[in-house]
């Protein structure tokens, strides 16, 4: 049996974790790692104690046919990267990589070119995140650190929307 390479591995516990998200739209799964350790995992839900869209069936910004990347203050769940973060110490994220796969809802295929919206991206700057891998298919996936491409280029500068 040949051996997952430990990107991929991460990456398909980040899949598993995804299991639990309670969006229509869209499924996230988000796992914080550092010296090959797990930190934290996270997934898209509702805020402890209130419904989740699974469970009212509706959710507003489908109903609203927002696109996607934009009016995310509408959406009544937590980002699958924030509930990861907010689930662990910051001492621990300095320096970490965040693993993320996201599925569409309606026919569980992988999002193409799937990336942090802009509310992440500044909760992952500043939980002190070095570097976010991106699943975009089974074996494949984007490397991007935050540094370079989300810090020193800062795209809300330009008012680029979505992703």
């Amino acid at each position: 049996m040949e051996r997952r390479d430990k990107i991929n591995y991460y990456l398909d516990i980040a899949e598993a974790v995804a299991q639990r998200s309670t969006c229509l739209r869209r499924i996230y799964g988000a796992v914080i790692v550092k010296n090959d350790e797990i930190i934290s995992t996270g997934y898209v839900g509702a805020p402890r104690g209130r419904a989740n869209c699974s469970d009212i069936h509706c959710c507003i910004r489908e109903k609203l046919a927002v696109p996607r990347g934009e009016r995310y203050e509408l959406c009544r769940s937590v980002h699958a990267e924030m509930n990861a973060i907010i689930s662990a110490p910051r001492e621990k994220m300095l320096g970490s990589t965040l693993f993320l796969v996201g599925f569409e809802m309606k026919d569980h295929s992988y999002i193409q070119n799937a990336n942090s919206c802009s509310m992440c991206k500044r909760t992952i700057i500043n939980a002190g995140i070095e570097t976010v891998i991106i699943r975009d298919d089974h074996d494949n996936y984007r490397v991007i650190n935050v540094q370079k491409e989300w810090i020193d280029y800062d795209e809300s500068l330009e008012g680029v929307k979505g992703y």
